[in-house]
């Protein structure tokens, strides 16, 4: 459809609005000029390792037999990413697939930047659970990407330390604390694990977890929450245990961070169903130790997790062949193939249902050859994954957590404090870009 000079908010079930000073919304594959006629060539950005490798398999294979041939662009990830995508669309020179984080999307679809492809990547909804496939439509009957992959969040502890202190699998984060504390007292020169000021992505998924919803829409306004009771509850919680000392507050991913879980100074760890990759990294010596079990609950048998990561395919509104890509895109994260070859090459941990029971998830990680059921625990705790509302300033959110709670986690004072922080700065920006904001 035509985009217009208005400001266009769309509400929806995960209240993810849509809004900027241009507008989006762009759908079909004749929007934007003709499409080219005979062999297509198609440009895709991505960051995943070793994505040549799996298009190669469409350049031979169903790219060949309709003539669409698709070249890799290897990009940085993150902000920068979408930094250079929305330059690239203001100058009109966006490629034609774009890989985009899912707290992302909607500043590109705000921009413009992203198509709806609704009506050309034909019936792949129903490979996704629908708590992710909710992210790509953002609660709209547009299509804006096809799921890549996914992070749901899970509980990771070392077997053995845990056995040697009498400590049990905590299931609810009552139970959390408790085994935090009962560590310390046991060996006073050990901690469960760290509350980490370096990862807002981590603090995300736990409060999306508790039920936050970060942005909503009140009419034709963006409403901020990221100071909600849910949210606070998940702040109160870590800053009480940074400050009684019942675990670290150092930052994770630094040489002393995996000397500690190497070693067994810290023996657990939350994070999400792409841990393995980096345990193998950061603490080699304890392969064979660990186990994962399902995120703690804030109400016993609650069963419910967030998300820490996650990507998906995208298809810019200035590709001149956006039927074309949308095939490619739906390809790419549907096709056994082709989601056998995103795991073996670039690690990744699929979005498609199907997928996460088969081919390379057959058997666990190597890392985790003591746990048999890795992934058929990880599929099942994947299917409680909380929806998520993401809005237009995720990145400005995010800065203000580091700086905020980097601050907060350092000195053990209020994480509180230090939430109702980002919630100005991101109310702030939002206004400052002109958005409407409801109190």
């Amino acid at each position: 459809m035509p985009y217009t000079k208005r400001r266009r908010l769309v509400s929806s079930a995960v209240a993810v609005a849509l809004g900027a000073t241009a507008l989006a919304a762009c759908g079909s594959s004749s929007d934007d000029g003709e499409a080219q006629s005979g062999p297509v060539s198609l440009t895709y950005w991505t960051w995943t390792p070793g994505m040549d490798k799996v298009v190669d398999l469409w350049n031979k294979g169903p790219g060949k037999k309709e003539q669409i041939t698709v070249t890799v662009k290897k990009q940085a990830s993150g902000d920068t990413l979408v930094t250079k995508i929305l330059t690239a669309h203001k100058a009109g020179k966006a490629p034609d697939l774009v890989q985009a984080e899912y707290q992302a999307l909607p500043t590109l679809v705000s921009n413009d930047a992203l198509a709806d492809v609704a009506d050309t990547v034909g019936d792949v909804k129903s490979k996704f659970a629908e708590g992710v496939w909710q992210q790509t439509t953002l609660g709209t009957d547009a299509v804006y990407a096809v799921p890549q992959d996914i992070g749901p969040m899970m509980f990771y502890y070392r077997e053995d330390l845990f056995k040697e202190y009498g400590l049990s699998v905590p299931a609810t984060w009552e139970e959390f604390a408790e085994t935090a504390r009962k560590l310390k007292k046991a060996a006073p020169d050990k901690d469960l694990t760290t509350f980490s000021a370096n990862d807002s992505g981590l603090f995300a998924g736990l409060a999306q977890q508790a039920g936050a919803q970060w942005w909503t829409t009140s009419g034709d306004k963006w409403k901020v929450g990221i100071n909600d009771d849910a949210t606070k509850k998940v702040a109160e919680f870590w800053g009480g245990l940074v400050e009684e000392g019942a675990i670290d507050n150092q930052p994770m991913y630094t040489p002393a961070w995996n000397k500690a879980l190497n070693t067994g100074k810290q023996i657990a760890w939350v994070s999400a169903v792409w841990a393995p990759g980096t345990l193998t990294t950061a603490a080699p010596d304890t392969k064979g130790k660990w186990a994962m079990a399902p995120l703690p609950q804030w109400n016993e048998g609650e069963g419910r997790t967030g998300s820490w990561g996650g990507s998906s395919t995208g298809v810019t509104t200035d590709s001149k062949n956006k039927e074309a890509a949308a095939k490619f895109a739906a390809w790419l994260n549907t096709d056994g193939d082709a989601l056998n070859a995103l795991a073996k090459e670039g690690g990744i941990y699929p979005a498609s249902t199907s997928a996460q029971l088969s081919g390379a998830f057959m058997s666990p990680p190597g890392y985790f050859a003591n746990q048999p059921d890795f992934y058929k625990k990880a599929a099942a705790i994947a299917e409680t994954t909380a929806p998520s509302a993401w809005g237009p300033n995720v990145n400005v959110a995010y800065t203000t957590f580091k700086d905020a709670f980097g601050a907060a986690a350092k000195n053990k004072s209020d994480f509180t404090a230090a939430l109702d922080t980002m919630q100005q700065d991101t109310v702030a920006d939002l206004q400052k870009q002109g958005f409407g904001v409801a109190e």
